[in-house]
C-alpha cells in the first residue's frame, strides 16, 4: 500500500514519544521522530520501546510514524543502520526518511522509503530518479518556487511531494552545508550542526571597505507558508511538514493545531482531497504561532526572490511587540503596554544592535495601559533601557499556562446500531472507514414496563464513550418491543464493544509498503564531495547507475585548501542592496565582487553566481 495522492498529510516533528502523542492529538496525520541513532539530530534520539508506544497510539487514528534515518554513514555503520531499520519495522514504524543511498544496497525490510531534504532535490530529474529508485515521498529543497515544485509534481507517477511549511530555515541547500564540519568538526550531514549560519559577521569588500559590522548575514527568518497552503496544494504538494525535532511540547501543540485548522479550511473547499488519518480534533485554546519561538516570518522563495528573508539583527526570538518604556527605576520598568503583562513574562529589547532580555518577577497594572514590571535585574542600570525603547515579549507566561495539561482531544466519529430481539441485544459499532465490531448479549427477555424510558436509557448508555478514542455521532435503535436491561449490564456491554472495536481497528490497519524500484541512470555523470558519498555501498549504488564518484564525502577529511562550504539561493548582495541585476535596472553598474565574512577567528568568503542567481560560501577546514 502506498500513500494516496488524494490524501493530504500534516506532518509534525517529535523530540520524544510524549510530544509525538500530543502532535497526533492536536491533528497531525503523521509524526517524524529520531530513533536511537543515525537521525540527523544527535540530541533527539529515542528508544525503540518509546517508538513502538508512539506507533501504537498513532495507528489508532490511522496516523503514521516516520523514522529519521537520514545521516550519511561510514562503512562500519551500514550494518547497524540496516539492523535499526528492521527493528523499526518490527516496532510498527511506517516509513524511513533516508539520505544515504548505501542503505538501498542492503536487505531492508519492506518498509516505505522517503527521500530526505538532505538529498538535495532541486530538479524534476533528481525527483524522478528517486521515485524510480523506490522512494514514495520526496522532500524538495526548501528554496524552490511554486513553478519549480509543480514541475517536480508533473513528472512523478506515484511518489508524493512533501514540503516544509513552518520553522527554521538553513541558509544553504540542505545536504550541501559543510561549514560546521570544516570549522567545528561537527557534521550537519551526521546530525551535529554547530549553526555557523547563526553567528554575527563583519562584511568586507576586497579593498577593505566594511559593508556591515556585527550583522547576522547568514541567518534567515523562519519559514511560514500558512498563507500559501492553497497554492501549494494546487502545485501538487500532499504532505505539509513542520520543522522542529528539537522543539518543546508547547511549540508542537501550538503549531500543529494552527496548521490543522488552516489545512482543514482548505480541505473543506476541495472535495477531491481527503485527510490522511481519522479523527476529529477539538482544541481548548486558540493556536497562535506568534506565541512560540520565531525569528520573524518569510515565505522564502516560494513566490520568487524578494528582500526581507534574512534575520539580520538577531538569530534569536525577539517575540511580539508589547509596549514601550516610560521610565525605569532600580527595581522596575514603567511600561505603556499594548497587552496585559504577567508574572514570569520574558521581555526583550535591542541595545546597540544586540537583543537583550529581562525576566518579569511581578507585573502590576497602574492604570489603563500603564504597567509596572518588577525584574530581578536593575533596570535603571541596564544599558539601552531608556524612555521610548520598544519592548517585545518572547515568553508569555499566561499563554504557556494555557498549553499545560490537556489542550486537545481527538475522537473518531462512529455509528452505533442496536437491535433488540426476544432474549438478546445485538450491538454494532462502525467507523468512517467501514471497520466494525459486533457484540451479542443474551438477556432474560423481560419487557420494559416503560418502553420509552428503556429506549432512552439504552441510547444514553451507548452515547457515553467517555475518554475512549470514539464519539458516537449516530445511535440507531431498532426495538419493536423494548426490553428491561439494567444500567450495569448496558455499561459493561458498551465497554466490551469499545474493546472489540479497538482490536478490530488494530487488525484492519494496513501498513504502507515499499514502492517498486528499477535501475535507471543517475541524472549526473559524476559526483564530487558534494554527493555526500561516505561508504562503499553508496559509491557502488551510483556507479551502477552510470555516475562516477570522483571524491568521497567532505566528512572523509580528504578535501583540503579553500573549498565551497555552502551553496545558497539566499544572496548577501541582494539583501544589502548590492545586486548587479537590480543595480542595472536602476541604471547603475555594480560588480559582483566577493565579500569576506569575519566572525572572531572564522573567516569565510562569499562568492556570487549571477547566472543561476546563487551564492557560495568558501572557507578552509580548521585543524582539530
Amino acid at each position: 500500500m502506498a500513500p494516496e495522492k488524494n490524501k493530504v498529510e500534516l506532518l509534525s516533528p517529535a523530540k520524544n514519544a510524549a510530544i509525538g502523542i500530543e502532535a497526533i492529538r492536536h491533528g497531525a496525520d503523521a509524526v517524524y521522530i529520531g530513533g536511537p541513532a543515525f537521525g540527523a539530530r544527535s540530541a533527539a534520539g529515542n528508544s525503540l520501546e518509546d517508538i513502538e508506544r508512539l506507533c501504537s497510539f498513532a495507528h489508532r487514528f490511522r496516523a503514521r510514524i516516520l523514522l529519521t534515518l537520514n545521516t550519511i554513514l561510514r562503512d562500519e555503520e551500514i550494518e547497524p543502520a540496516r539492523d535499526l531499520a528492521w527493528k523499526a519495522w518490527e516496532a510498527g514504524v511506517d516509513a524511513l526518511i533516508i539520505q544515504d543511498m548505501g542503505l538501498l544496497k542492503t536487505d531492508l525490510p519492506p518498509i516505505q522509503l522517503h527521500a530526505s531534504t538532505q538529498c538535495d532535490i532541486r530538479t524534476p530529474e533528481k525527483a524522478k530518479f528517486l521515485e524510480d529508485s523506490g522512494f514514495s515521498q520526496i522532500v524538495p529543497a526548501r528554496e524552490l518556487t511554486l513553478p519549480e515544485i509543480r514541475a517536480i509534481a508533473d513528472v512523478l507517477d506515484r511518489a508524493r511531494i512533501e514540503c516544509f511549511v513552518h520553522g527554521a530555515l538553513c541558509v544553504s541547500y540542505s545536504g550541501l552545508c559543510y561549514a560546521s564540519e570544516a570549522l567545528k568538526h561537527r557534521s550537519a550531514n551526521r546530525g551535529a550542526c554547530a549553526q555557523i549560519c547563526r553567528l554575527p559577521y563583519r562584511a568586507e569588500l576586497p579593498d577593505g571597505t566594511v559593508l556591515e559590522e556585527h550583522r547576522y548575514l547568514l541567518s534567515l527568518k523562519d519559514n511560514d507558508q500558512a498563507p500559501n497552503l492553497g497554492e501549494l496544494l494546487d502545485a501538487g504538494v500532499r504532505s505539509f511538514k513542520i520543522e522542529g525535532r528539537l522543539k518543546d511540547m508547547d511549540y508542537v501543540k501550538n503549531i500543529t493545531a494552527w496548521y490543522r485548522k488552516a489545512l482543514d479550511r482548505e480541505l473543506e473547499r476541495r472535495h477531491e482531497l481527503a485527510h490522511e488519518s481519522m479523527g476529529e480534533v477539538r482544541f481548548s485554546f486558540e493556536p497562535n504561532p506568534a506565541k512560540t519561538f520565531s525569528r520573524g516570518s518569510t515565505d522564502y522563495f516560494l513566490h520568487g526572490r524578494h528582500p526581507g528573508i534574512a534575520s539580520l539583527d538577531t538569530p534569536k526570538s525577539a517575540g511580539e511587540p508589547v509596549g514601550t518604556v516610560i521610565r525605569t527605576t532600580q527595581r522596575s520598568i514603567l511600561v505603556r503596554a499594548s497587552a496585559p503583562l504577567h508574572n514570569g513574562d520574558g521581555l526583550t529589547y535591542f541595545s546597540h544592535s544586540d537583543l537583550r532580555g529581562l525576566l518579569v518577577n511581578r507585573a502590576e497594572r497602574i492604570n489603563g495601559s500603564r504597567w509596572e514590571a518588577f525584574t530581578r535585574e536593575s533596570p535603571s542600570r541596564t544599558e539601552g533601557l531608556v524612555p521610548g525603547t520598544p519592548l517585545s515579549r518572547n515568553r508569555d507566561q499566561e499563554w504557556e499556562k494555557t498549553l499545560e495539561g490537556k489542550t486537545a482531544e481527538r475522537r473518531v466519529p462512529v455509528t452505533i446500531e442496536a437491535l433488540e430481539e426476544p432474549g438478546k441485544l445485538e450491538l454494532r459499532m462502525i467507523d468512517p472507514e467501514g471497520t466494525a465490531a459486533q457484540l451479542t448479549l443474551a438477556l432474560r427477555g423481560d419487557p420494559a414496563k416503560n418502553p420509552e424510558k428503556a429506549t432512552s436509557q439504552l441510547r444514553t448508555a451507548l452515547l457515553k464513550l467517555g475518554d475512549t478514542d470514539y464519539e458516537a455521532r449516530d445511535v440507531r435503535i431498532h426495538a419493536p418491543e423494548p426490553l428491561f436491561i439494567p444500567i450495569s449490564v448496558l455499561n459493561q456491554a458498551r465497554r466490551e464493544l469499545v474493546s472489540k472495536m479497538e482490536r478490530a481497528c488494530e487488525k484492519s490497519f494496513v501498513r504502507w509498503t515499499r514502492s517498486p524500484s528499477r535501475l535507471v541512470p543517475f541524472p549526473a555523470k559524476s559526483l564530487d564531495y558534494r554527493g555526500n558519498v561516505f561508504n562503499s555501498l553508496a559509491k557502488s549504488f551510483y556507479e551502477e547507475r552510470g555516475c562516477e564518484v570522483t571524491e568521497p564525502a567532505f566528512e572523509a577529511g580528504e578535501k583540503t585548501g579553500e573549498v565551497e562550504l555552502m551553496r545558497c539561493r539566499h544572496c548577501i548582495r541582494y539583501t544589502l542592496g548590492l545586486c548587479p541585476k537590480e543595480a542595472a535596472k536602476r541604471g547603475e553598474k555594480v560588480k559582483p565582487l566577493p565579500i569576506t565574512l569575519v566572525s572572531g577567528p572564522i573567516r569565510l568568503t562569499a562568492r556570487f553566481h549571477c547566472g543561476p542567481c546563487e551564492m557560495s560560501v568558501w572557507g578552509t577546514r580548521q585543524k582539530a
